[in-house]
């Protein structure tokens, strides 16, 4: 025993159990103050952060739609089974040699598609440009749209007009609204196309790209008949021509002079494309966008002006930067083509018949 009467080894094994009892303590009182420090960090700036990450997010990808697991607790089994040996079209070319979905009807379920998109909170960005006799196009225009064009989704209008005072007031579905953006009118109609490119980069980059999760840029002169649902959605659309989707390539009206930004060479092309309507992700139509204006502007540069103007300058990007999805005409017919043929199964939407030498400026 020492001189306080405690053995060694009792005094040791005390010293042990205080020593157990210590850490014991403080790893109790580790749990109970984080919380508490965390409770202390300033809320505004949490929220600062999250906020600028999801922004980023989604400016650098759109929303997707719903995943497989919540579409299945949708549609569970109620769709026609597909057929690995059974392809939906026999007639037409349902994907591209780079993959991408060419969609035709009878190639989706819309029910299904619905299901999918429908429940993943995502904003369409549509824009369309009514400037001088155009103007007279645009009730149709918004009218059929909001019949056949993605019902159920959130649409929102971009209408660039010189001329404000005539949009007509359209009634609106919930979750859709317009807003009117004055822009100049030009002495050639030629100009109006070739600043349309310009005009859609430039408000992606002051607001849409904030408003919006896709955007579709479509001509004023049409008007939808049937069914333009989320099966056209992807990150870069483009839509078949419906005069040329027959044709090869060196029937193609692209640019073919070497000494032009838009210059694709006769043995080169996929398909020719039709800029009444082009699409995707915010992102990707920003950067298609902006090379097309860069582009204009170097022909411009050199007094030169494309064969078909912006489309010709489409028709390269394209080519260049294939789109992950192509549309079949079906979503952009032509109404002086006549009747369907046989591999066109439903008119979704199409150009109106006009006069055009009344309709454009110094033609």
């Amino acid at each position: 025993m020492n001189k306080k009467g405690v053995k060694p080894p009792l005094r040791y094994f005390l010293l042990f159990v205080f020593v157990i009892l210590l850490l014991g303590a403080a790893r109790y009182f580790e749990r109970l103050t984080v919380p508490m420090h965390r409770s202390f960090c300033p809320q505004s700036v949490v929220t600062t952060n999250v906020t600028r990450s999801a922004s980023s997010i989604n400016q650098n990808r759109p929303a997707l739609p719903a995943t497989p697991q919540e579409v299945l607790q949708l549609r569970r089994a109620n769709y026609e089974q597909p057929r690995a040996l059974i392809p939906p079209r026999n007639d037409v070319l349902t994907v591209t040699p780079w993959l991408a979905p060419i969609v035709w009807e009878g190639t989706f379920d819309p029910d299904m598609i619905d299901s999918m998109y429908k429940s993943s909170n995502i904003t369409i960005a549509t824009t369309v440009f009514a400037v001088g006799k155009y103007i007279q196009f645009l009730r149709d225009f918004l009218e059929t749209a909001e019949k056949y064009y993605l019902s159920g989704l959130r649409v929102h209008y971009y209408v660039f007009t010189d001329q404000p005072q005539e949009v007509p007031r359209v009634e609106l579905a919930v979750g859709r609204n317009i807003s009117i953006i004055q822009v100049p009118k030009y002495s050639r109609w030629q100009e109006i196309s070739l600043r349309r490119m310009e005009i859609i980069q430039r408000t992606i980059e002051e607001r849409i790209h904030i408003e919006a999760d896709y955007i579709f840029c479509m001509d004023v002169d049409m008007k939808f008949h049937s069914r333009w649902g989320p099966e056209t959605l992807g990150t870069l659309v483009g839509v078949l021509h419906p005069w040329y989707y027959e044709f090869t390539r060196d029937q193609f009206t692209y640019e073919r002079r070497p000494e032009s930004a838009a210059y694709i060479p006769m043995e080169e092309g996929d398909f020719y494309y039709m800029a009444a309507v082009f699409g995707g992700s915010v992102k990707e139509v920003h950067a298609l966008t902006k090379k097309c204006h860069e582009h204009l502007e170097v022909d411009k540069s050199k007094d030169l002006e494309a064969i078909w103007q912006e489309e010709s300058h489409l028709n390269w990007y394209l080519l260049y930067n294939k789109p992950t999805k192509v549309l079949s005409p079906e979503y952009l017919w032509d109404d002086q083509k006549g009747g369907l043929p046989k591999d066109i199964k439903v008119k979704r939407f199409s150009a109106v018949i006009k006069n055009k030498w009344e309709v454009r400026d110094n033609v």
